[in-house]
């Protein structure tokens, strides 16, 4: 069985109603997760999960929105005696990693202190831990574009996608388990190659961060399709149902559901739903 649960369907902007990007995949013992942006955390831990019961990360890429709770992700399941996460993603996600938990990183003056003072050593064993502790040890592995992974009876893919070159790579992700198949775009404008790799997918996750027919900004409008553009994807790759994700404060509106509903409609034909935080979906 492969569970999704939306953890983060929201944009940069702050929203009670949504976390920023995060969804988490689980499927046998691996508990993966695809972008961690602001309020992930939260919301993992809602959704009845702790942070040390992530297996794998995949970032889609690193803009703040997908990565501002890595961090916390990470010291939270360091802190609770996890195994090192596998993290994944574009360079310089490895980088990144060092500066927040290299030996001069930015939590640095934190580790030392919770691993040498002596109430700290004293709380980490009546954990059940043991001394020296040792600092959070991810496992980085910076990813390209034809990046493959296999793993527990499940694999992985990737796919290029244009968004924010070239201050930013951007990758989308396909992840096929038990015969069912999961496509989550990250941040992409539309194109043939993310339509090919997309094919016959179960559920494809697709940002929509513009509202139907808004070309106020050209520039966005040329890189962000509208909900009418992601349902005629949708329908030209077959796919089989249909979120949308990343959705701003300005199109969370009962009208505005109701336009996006409408447009879709009229060109998908498969199951359709506007992405909430903590949606889980079963295949």
């Amino acid at each position: 069985m492969l569970k999704i649960t939306l953890l983060g369907t929201g944009s940069p902007e702050v929203n009670a109603r949504r976390a920023s990007s995060g969804y988490l995949i689980e499927y046998g013992d691996d508990v993966i997760l695809m972008d961690c942006g602001g309020g992930v955390v939260d919301r993992l831990v809602q959704a009845g999960y702790k942070p040390s019961d992530i297996t794998h990360l995949f970032f889609t890429h690193l803009h703040s929105d997908h990565m501002m709770d890595y961090a916390r992700l990470l010291h939270a399941a360091w802190d609770e005696g996890g195994q090192p996460v596998k993290v994944f993603g574009p360079a310089p996600v490895g980088e990144i990693t060092e500066k927040l938990f290299g030996i001069n990183g930015v939590f640095s003056t934190d580790l030392i202190a919770r691993t040498e003072n002596q109430c700290s050593q004293e709380v980490w064993l009546a954990r059940g831990g043991a001394l020296p502790r040792p600092w959070p040890s991810p496992v980085v592995t910076e990813i390209e574009a034809d990046f493959q992974y296999s793993g527990d009876h499940w694999s992985l893919s990737c796919c290029e996608v244009e968004h924010a070159q070239p201050q930013l790579a951007s990758v989308a992700y396909r992840l096929d388990a038990g015969g069912k198949s999961f496509v989550y775009s990250g941040d992409a404008a539309l194109s043939d190659k993310f339509e090919s790799f997309a094919a016959d997918c179960d559920v494809l996750l697709h940002w929509c961060y513009r509202q139907l027919g808004d070309t106020s900004m050209p520039s966005v409008a040329a890189m962000s399709p509208d909900p009418r553009e992601i349902a005629v994807l949708a329908a030209r790759c077959g796919a089989k149902q249909l979120l949308i994700t990343h959705l701003r404060v300005q199109m969370d509106s009962q009208t505005e559901h109701e336009k996006i509903h409408q447009a879709v409609n009229e060109h998908f034909q498969g199951q359709f739903r506007i992405a909430e935080d903590l949606l889980t979906i079963t295949l």
